[in-house]
């Protein structure tokens, strides 16, 4: 039986070895595609793990900003307020009209209604609804009376007419200030909203980059990205490895809340007075020619044209210049030794600093700030003047910003321009400390404002990683595919000694306009989705 079987294998020697084979071929491929579909697996926990972790530091970035914003806008408020005092012109009247009031025996102010119509009792009535509606009385001021003010010799028609002379004056520098000033903190408030969320993107972009380049060398012994940052515990792993560099490079938010909102101001003014010096205060208002004079003076102030917005720069309002960056620290209170040299030469400090020029100057903050303004404007012209000044019923508790409802009602009634002008008195408060803040609110709901964000926190990658770690930049590649970071793999299954692979996606276009225009069309879906 032995010699049987031996001669049935050697029959079959040739069968029996191919099959053999196969069978062995079969089972080393089948273990080579389990492995690839395991490894796949984990790849893709991995990547999805990243990109939720991305997400919710990027949403958690942009919480930052707005609480920054409410936090830093009181400051800029304030000094507007203070040099634009429409409630020092506004009493100043009223004291006119006592003394007036005074010399010709009347009562008392609350009777300015009584009796014909006339000059006086139009301006009469133009005070009292300045008063009443701007929610703001002269004796919050703080000012003491001057009840002398109609005391002396009276010289008939020379006095009267010097009087009315001034009284045309103040009213048209109410008129200057309360519109300027309302104006201004719309501006203030798109400009510093911008400026912080390229601050507070920058810096958690090399937070997160950080976490990458220390998880790529070993540097954590966890598998995977931190997301806190632990800023009390540790203040050195706040937004990075350099606290000391970042603080000095928010401190430059000073700037516009010390000096830039001047500059936005003037600018402001000389539109206003140019476009709204021609009105009257005894002239009558409707809604859409109030609408297309706001509409004259955001293009004269941003531009007529989208070349010409496109073109403009807002740079001078954000940041100083460069010989003035040493006294911006000294005033923020970075009195350090080497504060005096952190903004020159190749630290971080410039090259943040330097970057956040470029963006500033690029079309696409331009483009965001137009819509930033188009939001604001939009609240105080087509619901808060229209609503309370114009009687103009709300068509939705969630206002449309895209579908504009003023410019379509033709009937609605004229108003005086006083009952505007107090509107605009009072919203100059509700936009720099309101509570909540609606302007804010509806430039939040932009939705390319967190394009730009996304489109800020991922752009540029390249040049922060080196700086971090020459010798881990090798680590990261750049391939096509969307604007926005993007963890491509991380292998899981590598020693820690030697390093962790971890690939960052950057987007094929490193240009800032080019990522832009991605960040658009995807509606920031790495970051945001």
């Amino acid at each position: 039986m032995i010699a049987a079987t031996r001669g049935w294998f050697r029959r079959n020697r040739t069968p029996l070895t191919v099959g053999v084979g196969v069978i062995g071929a079969g089972y080393v491929v089948t273990q080579y595609v389990l492995g690839k579909i395991s490894a796949a697996r984990e790849r893709m926990s991995s990547d999805r793990i990243a990109r939720e972790n991305l997400r919710r530091r990027f949403e958690q970035n942009q919480e930052d900003c707005t609480f920054t914003v409410l936090a830093l806008l009181p400051t800029a408020t304030d000094n507007i307020l203070q040099e634009l005092q429409t409630e020092r012109i506004t009493f100043e009247l009223q004291q006119q009209k006592a003394a007036k009031l005074a010399r010709d025996g009347e009562p008392h102010p609350s009777e300015l209604g009584s009796g014909p119509p006339s000059v006086t009792d139009d301006d009469g009535r133009s005070m009292a609804s300045l008063q009443s509606e701007s929610g703001v009385h002269a004796s919050q001021m703080g000012i003491p009376s001057a009840t002398s003010a109609g005391d002396g010799p009276q010289d008939g028609g020379q006095q009267a007419q010097r009087l009315r002379r001034t009284k045309v004056q103040l009213w048209n520098d109410l008129k200057i200030s309360s519109i300027t000033r309302s104006f201004t903190l719309i501006y203030t408030l798109a400009l510093l909203t911008l400026l912080t969320r390229i601050q507070l993107n920058l810096l958690g972009r090399r937070s997160y980059l950080s976490s990458v380049v220390s998880l790529a060398t070993g540097g954590m012994e966890q598998s995977t990205i931190t997301l806190e940052n632990h800023d009390d515990d540790n203040p050195d792993q706040a937004y990075g490895n350099d606290f000391e560099t970042n603080r000095q490079y928010l401190t430059f938010s000073w700037w516009l809340l010390h000096r830039g909102w001047r500059q936005v101001m003037l600018k402001v003014e000389a539109a206003v007075k140019e476009v709204f010096g021609s009105l009257s205060i005894r002239d009558e208002i409707s809604m859409h020619k109030f609408s297309d004079l706001t509409l004259q003076v955001r293009m004269k102030v941003e531009g007529a044209t989208d070349a010409e917005r496109k073109a403009g720069r807002w740079l001078e309002f954000l940041l100083p210049p460069k010989d003035q960056e040493d006294f911006v620290l000294k005033e923020s209170g970075m009195t350090t030794e080497s504060s005096s040299t952190a903004a020159s030469g190749n630290t971080p400090l410039r090259r943040l600093l330097d970057e956040t020029s470029d963006l500033i100057d690029s079309p696409p903050f331009s483009h965001v700030l137009t819509l930033l303004l188009d939001a604001g404007f939009s609240t105080l012209v087509e619901r808060k003047v229209s609503e309370q000044a114009f009687k103009i019923p709300p068509t939705s508790d969630v206002p449309d910003l895209n579908a504009p409802r003023i410019t379509e009602i033709v009937d609605v009634k004229p108003v005086r321009l006083p009952a505007v002008l107090a509107i605009l008195s009072r919203q100059a408060h509700s936009i720099g400390n309101g509570v909540p803040n609606e302007y804010l609110q509806s430039m939040e709901q932009v939705r390319d404002l967190e394009a730009f964000a996304a489109v800020v926190y991922s752009s540029n990658w390249e040049s922060e990683i080196s700086p971090m770690n020459e010798e881990s930049s090798a680590l990261f590649t750049q391939e096509d595919g969307p604007a926005g970071p993007e963890i491509v793999a991380a292998d899981s299954g590598s020693n820690a000694g030697t390093g962790q692979e971890s690939i960052v996606d950057v987007g094929a276009a490193s240009a800032f306009e080019s990522a832009w225009g991605k960040a658009v069309d995807h509606g920031a879906e790495p970051v945001s989705s």
